[in-house]
């Protein structure tokens, strides 16, 4: 899911929970800006370069807003809300309000376990909701805290972008999804996508924490750093 650090870094940090970053058989792409692509490139061109055209999956119209250099890349396209299969794993792919061309939100399906991975949004339209009923596994955005951004050193313009309907999550509406939408069927919860000007791990935590005893959930926490990898979550 997604190409945003290094190829090095994304190939070590497989190989640490013993995945071989030689046998990947597909990266799919949520959305085209940086922080979620910029090892996309380096690492279709390592695959080309062993003749073993690693299929990448984008939608029809986050492709050609990628910069692909001189070579073409082995994309699958894809259009947002449909769903496709990479070997065993079922995708399901729905659109998330965010200010990139087509951003969406996926729920992998495997051997009865379900994944959810929605991040990068303003909001959670009921349509989201839906789509993440019944989830095992859900990593979640928790961007910002409220008063921090707005007391913090982004430019009154960045924070109404990050605060608008096409933004990025606060922990409040994260919160409140899980006081009420959350399902109890979601035996782990991870919180990610914090912003590091504007949000603190312990805020999150402790917020959450609150949401999910408020509804008596003992559902299992995990605040993501995007600086070292999370345990790895195994069904």
């Amino acid at each position: 899911m997604d190409a945003g650090l290094g190829r090095k870094e994304i190939f070590q940090r497989l190989s640490d929970i013993g995945e071989n970053p030689e046998e990947l058989t597909g990266i799919v792409v949520t959305h085209e800006h940086t922080d979620h692509i910029s090892g996309l490139v380096s690492i279709a061109r390592y695959f080309q370069r062993q003749n073993r055209p690693l299929p990448l999956y984008l939608s029809r119209l986050t492709a050609p807003s990628i910069d692909w250099g001189e070579f073409t890349p082995a994309v699958e396209h894809f259009q947002a809300g449909s769903r496709f299969v990479i070997g065993d794993i079922e995708v399901d792919t729905f659109t998330i309000p965010h200010d990139a061309i087509d951003p969406v939100g996926v729920a992998l399906r495997a051997d009865g376990v379900k994944a959810g991975i929605v991040t990068d949004l303003g909001y959670l339209p009921d349509s989201i909701k839906v789509h993440l009923r019944g989830t095992d596994v859900l990593l979640l955005e928790s961007n910002h805290d409220l008063d921090m951004l707005k007391v913090g050193p982004y430019p009154w313009s960045v924070k109404q972008r990050v605060m608008g309907r096409k933004g990025h999550l606060s922990n409040d509406v994260a919160c409140d999804f899980i006081k009420r939408d959350l399902d109890t069927t979601v035996s782990t919860l991870i919180l990610g996508h914090l912003s590091e000007n504007n949000n603190h791990p312990e805020i999150v935590r402790l917020m959450a924490t609150q949401a999910l005893h408020g509804r008596t959930l003992f559902t299992k926490l995990v605040i993501a750093n995007a600086r070292k990898p999370s345990e790895a979550f195994v069904y």
